[in-house]
């Protein structure tokens, strides 16, 4: 199967100097006449909008005297306090705010972008953070994909802030406190959040095959912040994906000239040059890869797929078994070791795969389909 290469959902590079690579000009990387524009534009204020039932919300905490007494602190309670919003992680999808709050779910991003329009609405102050955390993946189809992460600070207004005295801050995260401690974060411009947010609309497009409405939230994203690599590495994709390979190497190119080791650039570029059967350029940029990247994300599983097409489960559940070493997260990971230990009579071991498959799933479909296949393999006679 053939991979693509893009980082979704709050994807960040780090450049290997003290200054930010110059930015692009957007429109020079833009083709909008070869796709179909979308029923209603993309408007990145339609992110932080709040609805009705968000405004009632707020309305109806001016009556607590937590909220009273200090509005950030109440905020920062009722996203976390099961009783109030509570809400729930689900990676399938990035929502909005209005969206976020209607469906108490979403990512990191989702949960970013809601509490934002909140704090904003309520008049606090409000800084983006992006974490340096370990480096992890995930595949949707034939797109294979880099995962970042983003929280948020937020503060007490300006004006409720006695001189010298309460200038307490308070960061809002998915993740549980004990990790928080000690995480490395950056701040970011609201701007690169926006580019972010449409970057993962653009790539959750793509998973769905849709490059139509993939190339108009990438280009949302490009116009927000030509500066993020992630976005325009997207657009690439894009074009690679709708047939335009020209285009898709000028955007690939102008990324490797602002940032040569972007891995994701470099591997979208060699593809690109494979499919058209000129080795000769691809071939440099393999050996780069290969310099960069020695074994890159999925390598074992691969290995692991290709062993169970030629039918040696064992070989599969030794690679598998060494992609799950190195990358636990992956509840895909997980599930095909437990496919392999099934194969060879190891039930007990393939349950205990697939339990953890389920817990490590980042959407209900997801926990749904392993919590059936596990019900299927415990109710299997041995």
């Amino acid at each position: 199967m053939t991979r693509w290469w893009l980082p979704l959902w709050l994807a960040w590079s780090m450049v290997a100097c003290t200054s930010a690579p110059p930015r692009p000009d957007p429109q020079t990387l833009l083709h909008d006449a070869a796709f179909t524009p979308l029923p209603h534009a993309i408007d990145a204020a339609d992110m932080f909008a709040l609805d009705d039932a968000m405004r009632r919300y707020l309305d109806e905490g001016g009556s607590s005297s937590v909220f009273r007494r200090n509005r950030a602190e109440w905020l920062v309670q009722s996203l976390y306090q099961r009783s109030e919003l509570k809400i729930e992680y689900d990676g399938g999808v990035t929502r909005n705010a209005a969206q976020t709050f209607d469906a108490r779910a979403g990512n990191c991003m989702s949960l970013v972008v809601m509490t934002a329009a909140l704090a904003k609405e309520l008049g606090l102050q409000v800084e983006y953070n992006s974490a340096y955390t370990e480096e992890t993946w995930s595949r949707h189809g034939s797109l294979l994909l880099r995962n970042g992460h983003v929280n948020i600070t937020i503060g007490k207004r300006l004006v409720d802030r006695p001189r010298g005295h309460d200038a307490r801050e308070w960061t809002v995260d998915f993740l549980p406190p004990g990790e928080l401690q000690g995480l490395r974060v950056r701040p970011i411009e609201e701007s690169t959040v926006v580019a972010m947010f449409m970057n993962n609309r653009a790539a959750e497009a793509l998973a769905r095959d849709d490059t139509n409405e993939a190339y108009w939230w990438a280009r949302a994203g490009v116009m927000a912040d030509p500066g993020f690599a992630g976005v325009i590495n997207t657009l690439g994709v894009v074009y690679l994906r709708s047939g335009q390979p020209e285009a898709a190497a000028r955007v690939f190119n102008d990324l490797l000239q602002r940032q040569p080791n972007h891995i994701q650039a470099l591997n979208n570029l060699a593809l690109l040059y494979e499919q058209q059967g000129q080795f000769d350029r691809a071939t440099p940029l393999r050996v780069r890869l290969a310099a960069l990247e020695p074994e890159p994300p999925y390598h074992w599983f691969n290995q692991g797929q290709q062993a169970l097409r030629r039918g040696d489960a064992l070989a599969a559940r030794d690679f598998f078994a060494r992609e799950v070493k190195r990358a636990d997260y992956s509840s895909e990971f997980h599930y095909w070791l437990a496919v392999a230990q099934y194969r060879l009579g190891e039930f007990e071991a393939a349950q205990q795969q697939l339990e953890r498959a389920q817990a490590l799933s980042t959407s209900s479909d997801e926990r749904d389909l392993y919590a059936a296949k596990l019900a299927w393999l415990t109710q299997r006679p041995r």
